[in-house]
C-alpha cells in the first residue's frame, strides 16, 4: 500500500519507518521538498521510502497519517490540498496541545469539539480516524515492548476506514482485542483530553514507555 506520513518529527519518522518495515511504500511529507530530516530518513531507510512536499506525499497515497503538531495540523493539511486528501483514509495521530503558558500544557480545543472533528469538517470527503494519540511513539509502533495486555483506541465515523486502520495497527503488533473501537469521531474528544493526564503520568513514572490497559470485572 502507498502511504503518506505528514510530519518529519520523531513521531512521523518512527511511524514511517515501521510502515516500510511491514511492507508499505511510504512518502514522508514536509513543507519543502528538500527538507533535511526527510531526505536523511529516505536515504537511511532505503527501498520503499521516499519524500516530498505535503502535497507530493498525499497525492500518491491511499492512506495518510497526520503526524504533525496539533497547532500546525490545519495549515499542513491545507498545504497538502483537499484534492490530495479526497476519498482517502486520514489517520490523525496529532493532539491539540498548547504549551504557550509552559508546562503542563492545556488543549486548544476540548469538551465540545476535537482536532479530529475539525479536520473532518474541513475535509468532508476524507475519512478521518483518530488513532495512536494516547501513547509515546515507541509504543505506537512496537506495543510488545511492554509486558502484558494494554490498549489503543479508534474513533471515526467510517467503518471501512476504521477497518483499514485496525489492519495497520495489527501489522505493528497490536492484538485485535487490544484495539478498542470507541465509536464515532466525537469520541476523539476523550482520547485527546487524555493527554492532560498522560503528561502528568510521564512526570510521575519518569518515562514515556508506558500505556494504559482496561481491566474489567470478571464474569
Amino acid at each position: 500500500m502507498k502511504i503518506a506520513v505528514l510530519g518529519t518529527g520523531e513521531v512521523g519518522r518512527r511511524i514511517a519507518t515501521r510502515l516500510v518495515e511491514v511492507g508499505h511504500e511510504v512518502s514522508l511529507g514536509s513543507r519543502t521538498a528538500d527538507n533535511a530530516a526527510a531526505t536523511q530518513w529516505a536515504e537511511e531507510t532505503g527501498d520503499g521510502a521516499s519524500h516530498g512536499t505535503f502535497r507530493d506525499a498525499a497525492e500518491g497515497a491511499a492512506v495518510v497519517f497526520n503526524c504533525t503538531k496539533g497547532e500546525h495540523t490545519m495549515a499542513v493539511l491545507e498545504a497538502a490540498g483537499a484534492a490530495s486528501l479526497d476519498g482517502k483514509v486520514l489517520i490523525d495521530v496529532a493532539n491539540p496541545l498548547d504549551f504557550s503558558n509552559g508546562f503542563p500544557p492545556s488543549l486548544t480545543v476540548s469538551n465540545t469539539d476535537s482536532l479530529a472533528e475539525r479536520i473532518q469538517r474541513a475535509y468532508p470527503n476524507t475519512k478521518v480516524v483518530k488513532a495512536l494519540n494516547t501513547m509515546s511513539n515507541p509504543v505506537m509502533v512496537n506495543p510488545r515492548m511492554l509486558a502484558g495486555t494494554h490498549h489503543t483506541f479508534l474513533s471515526g465515523d467510517h467503518e471501512d476506514a476504521k477497518s483499514t486502520v485496525r489492519g495497520l495497527l495489527e501489522s505493528f503488533g497490536w492484538a485485535s482485542e487490544e484495539i478498542v473501537d470507541l465509536g464515532g469521531l466525537a469520541t476523539a474528544r476523550g482520547t485527546e483530553a487524555f493527554l492532560l493526564l498522560w503528561v502528568r503520568l510521564y512526570g510521575a513514572v519518569g518515562t514515556g514507555e508506558f500505556n494504559i490497559g482496561i481491566v474489567k470485572k470478571a464474569g
